[in-house]
């Protein structure tokens, strides 16, 4: 595909998310998400030819303009949307497919400085709402949604909903999840550890009642 024809096709695609789209001038002068993404693959065209410093400065040029910070060697595919994009961050080793829409604030991130996949592959036609942060080498599957401000540290099946900190799945191919089954589906170690303290304080509570209970029996038989 031409690259005035790949530009047209990202514009159509600010038509068919944004309401508020009226023009493609407007669209094409104003919308900072395309600037990102065109931005994006001359920088990334740069880093596949190991032209690594070049590729950075496009790309922290971008960043200052856009406020959407895409590393050059993420790889994207097309039809790729930004709504609004302020605070938007893309790790380098992020695998990005068609059809994705990032709402503004998201985090595509790596957990730490470990070396090669590091951060999230993103599979087709997925939505990240705003705020959402998702890190470390996982995938988010197929037609996946992840809510606003979620955190995700495990991979999301295809067609699913994730919602929360950690993110945990509640609807899967259109139906909910129940939280009583299925609980690999559901991975929450701060719920878990909370359940588990709560279980010490109750045992603790009742202790401390019997020996009350026995300390006032004793006080009544003098």
């Amino acid at each position: 595909m031409g690259i005035f024809k790949r530009m047209k096709e990202d514009m159509d695609v600010v038509f068919e998310q944004d309401p508020a789209a009226r023009t493609y001038f407007e669209v094409f002068l104003t919308y900072s998400g395309l600037h990102a993404i065109w931005s994006h693959r001359i920088a990334h065209v740069f880093y596949k030819r190991r032209m690594f410093f070049i590729a950075r400065v496009i790309s922290q040029v971008s960043r200052f303009f856009t406020g959407i910070e895409i590393h050059p060697g993420a790889k994207i595919g097309r039809r790729f949307f930004i709504d609004h994009g302020m605070g938007v961050v893309i790790g380098e080793t992020c695998e990005i497919g068609d059809n994705v829409t990032v709402f503004q604030g998201v985090t595509l991130g790596g957990t730490g400085k470990e070396k090669g996949k590091r951060h999230p592959t993103v599979k087709d036609n997925a939505l990240i709402s705003t705020g959402a942060k998702v890190l470390g080498s996982i995938t988010i599957g197929e037609s996946a949604k992840v809510g606003g401000g979620s955190v995700v540290l495990h991979d999301v099946p295809d067609h699913s909903t994730v919602v929360g900190i950690p993110g945990r799945v509640v609807v899967q191919n259109g139906e909910r999840v129940r939280r009583d089954l299925d609980h690999h589906k559901l991975p929450d170690p701060v719920l878990g550890q909370c359940e588990h303290l709560q279980a010490e304080i109750d045992s603790l509570r009742e202790e401390i009642a019997r020996l009350k209970e026995g300390k006032q029996n004793a006080d009544n038989s003098l």
